[in-house]
């Protein structure tokens, strides 16, 4: 059986086994910074783009009481996002469905606010993925997203070699300048951008509980599948300076308005 992982093979691994944490660097912290930055409230309609297993478009129903709608590529991370959503009982404000960042399965103009957390960096066309970003936002909407970022660069080979078998990197990752650039491009206006830099690549409490949580499907994909022992010999085999080089950014802007 072929063992090498991808971006979609690593979620399917995740959905698989169930995890239900964040998957991206910042964790929960990050993400209520980029929400923090959008004009979210009651009257809102947001899109969470890369939604996993719906833990912020779930958040953003039950705390702002607006309506939200998660899209993921795995159907099932759709699933796992209905699950949650009826436990928290907020099926009514939160709605998933399966679908591409680089060809939304939605209209044009009808969102007030487009989130993105961690996913515009694994397309194959990002400039693609960003258009659709502004197709789907309203006129004067706000795009928040955040992103793999370089804090430095270029970074060493052995990193760049690393990303590679990690999670198929082919070039997918900027500088906060190089993201600024791209995202203006799209028509993007009064751009914020917020660098960080983080001590650890996940939140080893949040790793506790979903290892607890999903110890059945974890044991099964141990013994069953090849790809899941992989993803776990990657994990050990981190470069040292990673984090020195590998970041998140923030990016905050107002799609074009109505000509």
């Amino acid at each position: 059986m072929d063992d090498r992982l991808t971006p979609s093979s690593i979620y399917e691994l995740v959905a698989e086994v169930g995890f239900k944490k964040y998957f991206h660097l910042g964790g929960f912290e990050a993400t209520k910074a980029l929400i923090d930055l959008c004009p979210i409230n009651a009257r809102s309609r947001v899109i969470d783009i890369g939604c996993a297993s719906g833990k912020t478009a779930c958040y953003l129903a039950r705390s702002y009481r607006c309506n939200v709608i998660g899209v993921d590529i795995l159907p099932g991370m759709v699933e796992r996002a209905n699950e949650r959503a009826r436990a928290e009982g907020v099926t009514g404000s939160a709605e998933f469905m399966v679908g591409d960042a680089q060809k939304l399965p939605l209209g044009d103009d009808l969102f007030d606010i487009v989130l993105g957390e961690f996913i515009t960096g694994l397309a194959d066309d990002k400039d693609g993925a960003v258009s659709e970003y502004v197709r789907v936002a309203k006129p004067g909407g706000t795009i928040g997203l955040n992103e793999a970022t370089w804090l430095k660069a270029p970074p060493p080979q052995e990193i760049i070699e690393f990303l590679g078998r990690a999670v198929g990197f082919k070039g997918g990752f900027f500088t906060s300048q190089g993201w600024k650039k791209r995202l203006e491009r799209s028509g993007m206006k009064e751009i914020t951008v917020r660098t960080y830099k983080t001590e650890s690549l996940s939140d080893p409490k949040e790793d506790i509980k979903d290892l607890i949580r999903s110890f059945p499907g974890v044991v099964y994909s141990l013994i069953r599948r090849p790809q899941f022992r992989a993803l776990i010999r990657m994990s050990i085999r981190v470069p040292h300076n990673l984090l020195d080089y590998f970041g998140y950014g923030l990016y905050v802007g107002r799609n074009r308005s109505a000509e």
